[in-house]
């Protein structure tokens, strides 16, 4: 694997998402993406699917009122097929709001992001948070 390009491939889903570019965002990911949403609340599990991972990410808009955002990535750092991040991501919902630390682990397949992993700093307060 060429992890250079891995962190490329990651770089951009991260860029067109911070742009709301839905098109990019889908073209990097695999047809059979595996998302798995750590937690217990609503919208934890896993997701299966280009079609369910949008449904999770447009379940994030609508409960937060379109205010959920990535609002800082750090470095990228790739092994093989692996990339990782840390990352902060907030949104507001009826005068209630949410803000943490996380990490994302992307593994690239054939030029696409095949798994996603995620992890939050306060699972249960996001848990909450979603409802």
């Amino acid at each position: 694997m060429n992890t250079a390009r891995n962190m490329e491939i990651v770089r951009a889903y991260f860029d067109a998402a911070a742009r709301g570019d839905l098109e990019a965002v889908g073209a990097a990911f695999s047809d059979d993406i595996e998302w798995h949403q750590p937690g217990k609340g609503t919208l934890s599990g896993l997701h299966q699917g280009k079609a369910a991972v949008f449904a999770l990410l447009g379940q994030f808009m609508q409960r937060s009122g379109g205010s959920f955002r990535i609002d800082a990535v750090g470095p990228l750092m790739a092994q093989g097929d692996l990339v990782s991040t840390p990352l902060h991501f907030c949104a507001e919902k009826s005068g209630v709001a949410m803000a943490m630390s996380g990490i994302d682990v992307l593994r690239i397949e054939n030029g696409r992001i095949r798994e996603v992993w995620l992890f939050s700093e306060d699972q249960d307060a996001e848990d909450a948070f979603w409802g």
